[in-house]
């Protein structure tokens, strides 16, 4: 952890899409002014490739990324978590402690049909949508620091 920086942690269940997705748009955006993570309850144990793929589209490298278990974040470095779990009927991660908590649920697109072309287009969605979100919130964060002189 950077001690300069806010460590921000994004979970989700399985860690493999929306988290990453998330983590490599908010460090492209703010890696400047917060330390960017991402984990899951029940971590899947990889980095979906078609989130990959839709952010290599889009300039941001995450093939780096790994899928891994919130219980690597229990050390109290974390400022603020972001749950991103979408469904109403998937278990999103509890993180214990005194933390700035935000739930911003999106689809999961690991769970998309079709031709791969289909599926690639609802990975290009939630990109889009958690860049619009996590954009706005970085933005946010900046706004914040100039205000209090940070």
């Amino acid at each position: 952890m950077n001690q300069n920086k806010p460590r921000i942690l994004i979970l989700c269940t399985g860690n493999s899409c929306r988290s990453h997705l998330a983590e490599g748009i908010l460090r492209d955006v703010a890696g400047d002014i917060l330390d960017v993570a991402s984990a899951g309850s029940k971590p899947v144990g990889y980095v979906h490739p078609m989130a990959i793929a839709v952010m290599k589209e889009a300039g941001i490298d995450i093939s780096d990324h790994r899928s891994k278990h919130l219980s690597e974040y229990l050390d109290g470095s974390v400022e603020t978590i972001i749950t991103v779990c979408g469904n109403a009927d998937q278990a999103c991660p509890v993180f214990p402690g005194r933390v700035n908590r935000h739930h911003w649920p999106f689809r999961d697109p690991a769970h998309a049909t079709g031709t791969d072309e289909e599926v690639r287009a609802v990975f290009r969605q939630v990109r889009d949508e958690i860049r619009r979100v996590f954009t706005a919130y970085a933005e946010g964060r900046r706004d914040g620091r100039k205000a209090s002189g940070s």
